[in-house]
């Protein structure tokens, strides 16, 4: 069996793994980030893939990036919370100092390519994923493709605006992502009890909320309902068979239990809406990137070793 390298760069780590071509893991682990310096970003990377090519003697590498992600140039475009990783070209650099073909997709591509291939989408022609982490990305599969746009940002559900402030004469625009990722869900809660967003992050703020911390408890609720409101737009802009979520957040138990009651609100405020969407949770929760960057690999790089 053949062994593939396989990256999910993210805004905080980077998250690899070894994998077969049956998506099975060999080895999983985590690396630091640096969001300015791409030579540290660079070797990092390389350490990591000439350790794995001896150790597992892999014969590829699969990148899952955040970004308008040019998979054919190698280059990424748009923005993300990485800025060092745009502009560079993955395909060239990392092949020349490995020795071995590159393939990168979006990372919202990926995680919905992953549950197309053996996830949770895998009975399905038309969705929508939704990956919630430090923002929020998305991708659309339509007729169980991924739907790029003519601007390589179909699926950038995070840029939606989802509010208005106007404040001191000037009026601002807030987006889904600065509204409802777990990232905006850190910096609210860290405003309203005046330390630093790096002293918290999702697991400590619902940790507290289960122990009565009351700030925690309404930014949660708040939290929910924002995720909701983004929910309810994408199905009646896109109506697609289910809408799901990946990212850490999808480990909690209750996730989909409490956007519905927000859905619900929503759905008897407006009385002309009559469709419940159907939210489901990644089936390959955090390692949904790893799976798809490596199925996105296989059909670049080996077509016939996969379901067409």
């Amino acid at each position: 069996m053949k062994n593939y390298m396989v990256f999910d760069v993210g805004g905080s780590m980077i998250k690899f793994a070894v994998m077969n071509g049956n998506g099975e893991f060999l080895e999983k682990g985590e690396l630091p980030v640096s969001d300015t310096d791409f030579s540290q970003f660079q070797e990092t990377i390389i350490e990591t893939v000439l350790e794995n090519k001896v150790k597992h003697q892999v014969i590829g590498i699969a990148f899952s990036c955040p970004g308008g992600v040019e998979s054919e140039t190698g280059i990424i475009g748009g923005s993300s919370a990485l800025p060092c990783i745009h502009g560079p070209n993955f395909k060239t650099i990392f092949s020349q100092a490995t020795g071995l073909p590159v393939e990168l997709e979006n990372d919202a591509n990926c995680a919905a390519l992953g549950e197309v291939w053996k996830g949770a989408a895998k009975e399905n022609e038309n969705v929508l994923f939704t990956i919630i982490g430090t923002g929020i990305g998305g991708a659309i599969i339509k007729n169980r493709r991924i739907h790029k746009g003519a601007n390589l940002h179909g699926g950038e559900i995070g840029y939606m605006v989802l509010q208005v402030v106007e404040e001191n004469g000037k009026t601002s625009f807030q987006t889904w992502s600065q509204l409802a990722a777990t990232g905006a869900l850190v910096k609210n809660v860290a405003k309203r009890k005046g330390i630093e967003p790096k002293e918290l992050n999702g697991k400590l703020i619902f940790q507290d909320a289960e122990e009565g911390d009351e700030i925690c408890i309404e930014e949660i609720d708040a939290f929910y309902l924002r995720l909701a409101q983004g929910i309810y737009n994408i199905q009646y802009v896109y109506d697609p068979e289910k809408i799901i979520i990946g990212g850490a957040i999808s480990n909690r138990e209750d996730l989909i239990d409490q956007i519905y009651k927000k859905i619900d609100v929503l759905l008897n405020s407006v009385k002309a809406a009559k469709v419940r969407p159907i939210i489901e949770t990644c089936q390959f929760k955090n390692d949904a990137n790893l799976l798809g960057a490596l199925y996105h690999y296989l059909q670049c790089q080996a077509p016939e070793s996969v379901e067409a």
